[in-house]
């Protein structure tokens, strides 16, 4: 009988850090651990990663050799932003002479980087600059240990136009590293111009360096030590994952990969390529936004500066499953930040009904410098509980047994009604009150989000996780007319996500009018890092955007860590295919009807609100691509540039100051690739890298939607 083989992914929360163990083919889960986040270990967070992974190990009898991946999300990186737990910084500046020395001297030369104004907290910078032509050894070395005597723990070499020739940051690197000094190259962050922009960001990356790399060399030395000998990867803040080798280079890279990795564990439970998902833990509730089957991305801001460093574009609210409830003598003020366990109390219903006896109102500050108005609700055996979204929503009867937001809901109803009585209101219409405090709060989110990503307000969902789900999507789905779902598993959906997660990778470049040369090269520097970063060579795809706007280019390589040898997910067929379809429609929709079917995808349309909807299904079941207002054809390779220039002109929209052009999906062999342009020959460049090499007789689907 041939062996099972093992995912295992673990996510490092504010509270738990849990541990999931996954067969490698099936996605089944095999066993589920968790312990108390360590942060005040000597070994920081790693100590819980290592020892949730060990009791996974021991308690569902998996050998270690049977372990085929293992990755972890990792919030110290974010942790060491906030709390100042950072090196001090030597740049080391080159340019050439004369005025673009002059001007990129002074860009180079960076200020202390403010990470917290009001308690001081900041990244202490010194700065120190070669001129080009002087840049020897011996002169590199002078810079290096003047820094060093000044207080500097970990070097940047950074270069005017260093994204065009990384020869002279690889000689600091080189030198620093003969020394001893963790060193981090500006061109090794990112290839793009903007020369404080970039160096500001690897000078933020150096700052963690010491710290992560002895946090990395821990945890990959205990992992090893238990027996698992494949790579240990890292979860990234843009969702995919990277060896731990590429992680000691980049370490400001893992910055958000908490939220990252619900996202990733939510994608794979969708049936759906447009929607809004949270993840609702105890403290904070993280709100993002997938579009066309991927999650928005955007540059990361750290400490209130603009970087270069790719993660998902989340929203981090402070209302979440636990979120205390403030009061005054005659309304309820606001829901959170604080949450329960902030000030050392249960959830009234999770506190068993027979405790909760003459129930009284103490309103406190759970932190220093808190108002006074946090709600909690003292006991007659001295207990101190609070009420919070969870309890509110387990009133109003929102909670589904199967969830793990679900309580007591007479628990409830005592520990909430000396609050109904004082505010002269029912408990249910207390419940409420709380609800949409947080309401209020989700739905600006969300709008800002869909209005920034174009989302479809009738292709839109809310998909729910973390253990506080279905405390408040629910309700807000509701309120908003939408429909949601909330994955099973969804109190460990970030741990899923790691496990399963893809090797990911960007390459960007500014190319004005770009070279279907250009792109080629782009393209396999992206499988090249993707490579670097643990992926197998023939798992990669890669996806390009252009910007015409800005020039910019960007390469998204993504892979897996091995070719699986078999995919047992079951096949969706017709009928299936249909009722999914005929639900992600939604209601107001007539005329459903299969128009093009092959044997990798169905392809769906139906009337709505007088317009052309469309979905795309593959054969696994899941939505590839929804569009509200599109139109569906096919047609050889041979012909396509025809079927896309005449849908580029008969699709357009025109408007007083503008024409909106379609944005295009393509259909071939068992790929869907998305195309969007304001240049019609950039769309058939973007597309002749994936049609060109192909049999010009395969038949392939266009869509053009507007």
């Amino acid at each position: 009988m041939e062996k099972r083989k093992v995912r295992m992914g673990i996510d490092v929360g504010g509270t738990y850090t849990k541990c999931v163990a996954m067969d490698n083919e099936t996605h089944e889960i095999i066993g589920k651990d968790q312990v108390k986040t360590t942060h005040d270990d000597k070994a920081g967070v790693a100590a819980g990663v290592v020892q949730s992974f060990r009791n996974c190990l021991k308690n569902f009898n998996i050998d270690p050799s049977d372990v085929v991946f293992v990755a972890h999300s990792t919030t110290q990186a974010t942790n060491a932003f906030i709390e100042g737990d950072v090196a001090n910084v030597g740049i080391i500046g080159i340019a050439g002479g004369g005025l673009e020395g002059f001007l990129a001297k002074r860009q180079l030369r960076l200020k202390d980087i403010v990470l917290d104004e009001k308690v001081g907290r900041m990244i202490k910078v010194l700065n120190t600059f070669i001129k080009k032509k002087q840049l020897t050894d011996e002169v590199i070395n002078q810079n290096i240990d003047e820094l060093v005597s000044q207080g500097t723990d970990v070097i940047v070499a950074s270069m005017a136009f260093g994204v065009d020739s990384m020869e002279e940051e690889q000689k600091i690197h080189d030198l620093a590293s003969k020394k001893n000094i963790p060193v981090t190259m500006a061109s090794d962050i990112t290839k793009l111009y903007g020369l404080t922009r970039r160096t500001r960001t690897a000078a933020i990356n150096a700052s963690i360096l010491p710290k992560m790399m002895a946090t990395a060399n821990a945890t990959e030395s205990s992992v090893r030590g238990a027996g698992v000998s494949v790579p240990l990867m890292i979860m990234r803040g843009d969702g995919g994952v990277m060896e731990i080798n590429e992680m000691r280079k980049r370490p400001i890279l893992t910055a958000l990969s908490g939220p990252a990795a619900s996202v990733m564990g939510s994608l794979m439970y969708l049936r759906a390529s447009n929607a809004i998902y949270f993840e609702v833990g105890g403290t904070t509730t993280n709100i993002g936004v997938i579009k066309n089957g991927r999650p928005g991305v955007d540059y990361a801001k750290i400490g209130g500066h603009d970087t270069y460093i790719n993660s998902l574009d989340v929203r981090i609210l402070g209302c979440a499953g636990g979120s205390m409830v403030r009061i005054s003598d005659k309304d309820v003020v606001d829901v959170g930040p604080r949450s329960a366990h902030i000030a050392g109390c249960e959830y009234a219903c999770f506190t068993p009904e027979e405790e909760i006896v003459n129930p009284q109102i103490e309103l406190v500050s759970p932190k220093k410098g808190d108002p006074a108005d946090y709600c909690v609700i003292r006991l007659q055996n001295g207990k101190k509980i609070c009420f919070t979204n969870t309890c509110a929503a387990n009133v109003l009867g929102l909670v589904d047994e199967k969830y793990f937001a679900h309580g007591n809901e007479n628990s409830a109803r005592k520990a909430m009604q000396p609050v109904a009585d004082k505010l002269g209101i029912t408990v249910e219409e207390l419940a409420t009150k709380i609800l949409d405090k947080d309401y209020d709060k989700v739905s600006l989110c969300i709008k800002s989000l869909a209005e920034k990503y174009e989302l479809d307000h009738d292709a839109m969902k809310l998909v729910g996780c973390g253990g506080g789900a279905a405390a408040l999507v629910p309700y807000c789905a509701k309120k908003m007319g939408l429909d949601y779902d909330i994955p099973e598993n969804a109190e460990v959906i970030s741990s899923i996500g790691v496990a399963l997660a893809m090797v990911r990778d960007v390459v960007e470049r500014v190319i004005p009018n770009p070279s279907q040369e250009d792109i080629k090269e782009l393209k396999q520097e992206a499988v090249d890092s993707a490579i670097n970063s643990g992926a197998d060579p023939d798992s990669i795809e890669v996806h390009v955007e252009i910007d015409a706007q800005t020039g910019k280019v960007t390469a998204i390589a993504t892979g897996s860590t091995e070719v699986k040898a078999t995919d047992l997910l079951k096949e969706c067929d017709e009928n299936e295919a249909t009722k999914l379809v005929t639900k992600d429609f939604g209601k107001d929709v007539t005329d459903i009807k299969l128009s093009i079917k092959n044997d990798k995808f169905f392809v769906f349309e139906a009337t709505k609100k007088g317009k052309n909807s469309v979905r795309i299904v593959d054969r696994k079941g899941f939505i590839k691509v929804q569009c509200s207002n599109a139109f569906v054809t096919k047609c050889k390779i041979a012909n396509y540039k025809e079927v896309v220039e005449q849908l580029w002109e008969e699709q357009a929209e025109f408007r007083t100051d503008s024409v909106i052009r379609p944005d295009y999906f393509i259909c071939y062999g068992p790929r869907i690739s998305d195309y969007s342009a304001i240049d019609l020959e950039q769309i058939y460049l973007l597309m002749d890298l994936d049609l060109g090499d192909r049999d010009k007789q395969e038949e392939i689907i266009i869509v053009a939607s507007i």
